[in-house]
C-alpha cells in the first residue's frame, strides 16, 4: 500500500488508520498540546511496522531531555531499524541514533540534510530546530526554517509551525519586527501553537515590553495554555514580565499557581521553576518553604549529568534549599560526564560546570569568586542551550554578585549596561540606583 502524508511523503509500512492517528501525533507535537505520545501508540498498535511512528515516538522522548525517557527512544529506535524504511526515514534514524549516542550537532546535522532533500519534512525541521535551540545555534534556529519555507503554502498542513519557528529564530538573531510579525501570523492561523505564543513573548521581554507581553499573554491563555506541554514555560515568561516591573506578590502568585502548583517533575518545567525562584531570590524575596518542593522535583535528576542546561538549574535548586549533599551529586554527575563522550562533555567542560561552580559560590557566599566565573563564560554560554531570556538569568547573578561583593566598579559598569539594554524597566533603575552608593563610598 502507497501511504503518503498530508505533505506528499511516503510513510512505509503506514495505512490509512493509522496514518489519521500519526497526522493527530503531528498537530499535538507542532502545537505542543494534548497526548501526542498516545496518539503515536495508538497509529503503532495498527501498524507496528510504520516507520515514522516510531520515529516521531523516538523524536518526542528524547526532545524532552528526560533522563528516564532515553530507553523508550533507544526501543523505537531499535524497532524501525529492523523494519524496510525509505532513505528519508533512515535518515531520521541515522539522526535519533546519533542524539542517543549524545551527538546533537551530528544529529542536527543529519536533519538538515534530511530538509534540504526534503523540505516538506515537517517532523525533520521540528526535530532539528529544537536540537539547534538545544545547543544554542541561533543562526540554525532561523536559517533551518527560512531554507524550506519556499517548498511551503499557506495551504500546507503545518505551515503554521514553520512560521512560528522561524519567528523564533529571527527573535534568537535580534530581527524583532520580523519576528513578531511572522509569530503573529502563526498564532492567527492556529491559535493552538505554544511555540509561536512563545516566539511573540520572546520578542516582548527582548525589547523591555512588559506591559504589551502581559497583554499578549493574558489576551488568550486558554489557546496557549489549555492541556499544553508548554504552558508552564509561557507562565514563566508572564511571570518575567511581572518581575521586570516590581510585581512580586504576581510573581509569586504564577508560582504557586501555573508555574509549580502541581509540581511537576517534568525536566523543563523544573528549569523554570528554579530560574524564577532564583530570580525572585536575588531580590531578596521571602520564598518560605518554595525552595524545597523544587529540590524535591530535581532530586532523582541530580546524577543525570546528561544536559548542562538543566545541571545549572538543578543547581539553584539545591543552593536554595541548602542541599549540599545533592548539589556535591550534581558536580561529581558533570565531572564524569566531562570524562565521557559526546556533545554534553563539551557543554560541560566549556560552560555548564563552570556556571554550577559559580552558583555554589554565590550560596556560599563567596561573592566575587562566583562573578569572576560567571564572567569565563559569559560570553560563550549560549554553547549549552537556551534562549537569551534564560541565559538573562546568568547577568543577574553576576550583577547581584558584584553588588554583594563590593565591585563597586563591575556593579556600576553593569547597571549601565543594563539600563542600556532596559532603559524603561524598574529593575534596571532599581540596579542602578544600588551600584551608585557604592561608587559614592569608593
Amino acid at each position: 500500500m502507497n501511504i503518503r502524508d498530508d505533505l506528499g511523503l511516503p510513510l512505509t509500512g503506514a495505512d490509512a488508520d493509522a496514518l489519521a492517528d500519526y497526522r493527530h501525533a503531528l498537530r499535538q507535537f507542532q502545537c505542543y498540546i494534548e497526548d501526542p505520545v498516545a496518539s503515536v501508540d495508538a497509529a503503532l498498535a495498527r501498524r507496528p511496522d510504520f516507520v515514522m511512528a516510531h520515529v516521531l515516538k523516538a523524536w518526542l522522548h528524547l526532545l524532552g531531555t528526560e533522563p528516564a525517557a532515553i530507553a523508550v527512544a533507544r526501543d523505537c529506535h531499535a524497532a524501525a531499524a529492523r523494519l524496510p524504511a525509505s532513505a528519508r526515514e533512515r535518515g531520521h534514524l541515522a539522526a535519533i541514533g546519533a542524539l542517543l549516542e549524545g551527538r546533537w550537532r551530528r544529529a542536527g546535522r543529519i536533519l538538515e540534510d534530511v530538509a534540504i532533500d526534503h523540505p516538506a519534512d515537517v517532523l525533520a525541521l521540528q526535530a532539528g530546530h529544537l536540537v539547534d535551540f538545544y545547543v544554542g545555534d541561533a543562526r540554525m534556529l532561523r536559517d533551518r526554517i527560512a531554507r524550506a519555507l519556499p517548498a511551503w503554502s499557506t495551504s500546507m498542513a503545518g505551515h503554521h509551525a514553520l512560521l512560528g519557528m522561524h519567528a523564533f529564530g529571527l527573535e534568537e538573531t535580534g530581527d524583532y519586527a520580523r519576528a513578531e510579525a511572522q509569530g503573529r501570523i502563526a498564532v492567527e492561523r492556529e491559535p493552538r501553537d505554544g511555540w509561536a505564543w512563545h516566539a511573540v513573548t520572546h520578542v516582548m521581554e527582548m525589547q523591555g515590553r512588559e506591559r504589551e507581553g502581559i497583554a499578549w499573554l493574558r489576551a488568550d491563555p486558554a489557546g496557549w495554555s489549555a492541556d499544553s506541554f508548554f504552558q508552564v514555560h509561557n507562565w514563566w515568561h508572564l511571570a518575567l514580565f511581572h518581575l521586570e516591573l516590581g510585581e512580586i506578590d504576581e510573581v509569586l502568585a504564577l508560582f504557586d499557581g501555573p508555574i509549580h502548583g502541581a509540581r511537576s517533575t517534568v525536566a523543563l518545567d523544573l528549569v523554570d521553576a528554579a530560574s524564577l525562584l532564583w530570580r525572585l531570590q536575588l531580590r531578596g524575596t521571602d520564598l518560605g518553604v518554595r525552595w524545597q518542593t523544587v529540590a524535591d522535583g530535581w532530586t532523582p535528576l541530580a546524577g543525570a549529568g546528561n544536559y548542562a542546561f538543566n545541571d545549572l538549574h538543578a543547581a539553584m535548586a539545591f543552593v536554595g534549599a541548602g542541599r549540599a549533599d545533592a548539589l556535591e551529586a550534581v558536580i561529581s554527575a558533570q565531572q564524569a560526564a566531562m570524562a565521557g563522550e559526546g556533545d554534553n562533555a563539551a557543554f560541560t567542560r566549556a560552560v555548564g560546570h563552570p556556571l554550577v561552580l559559580a552558583i555554589r559560590d554565590f550560596g556560599a557566599g563567596r561573592y566575587a569568586e562566583c562573578a569572576e566565573r560567571i564572567r569565563d563564560v559569559r560570553g560563550i554560554a549560549h554553547r549549552f542551550g537556551g534562549s537569551h531570556a534564560q541565559r538573562s538569568v546568568l547577568d543577574l547573578t553576576l550583577l547581584e554578585a558584584a553588588l554583594r561583593g563590593g565591585q563597586q566598579a563591575l556593579a556600576r559598569a553593569l547597571a549601565a549596561e543594563r539600563l542600556a539594554l532596559r532603559p524603561h524597566s524598574p529593575l534596571s533603575r532599581l540596579f542602578l540606583e544600588r551600584a551608585r552608593p557604592l561608587a559614592a563610598a569608593a
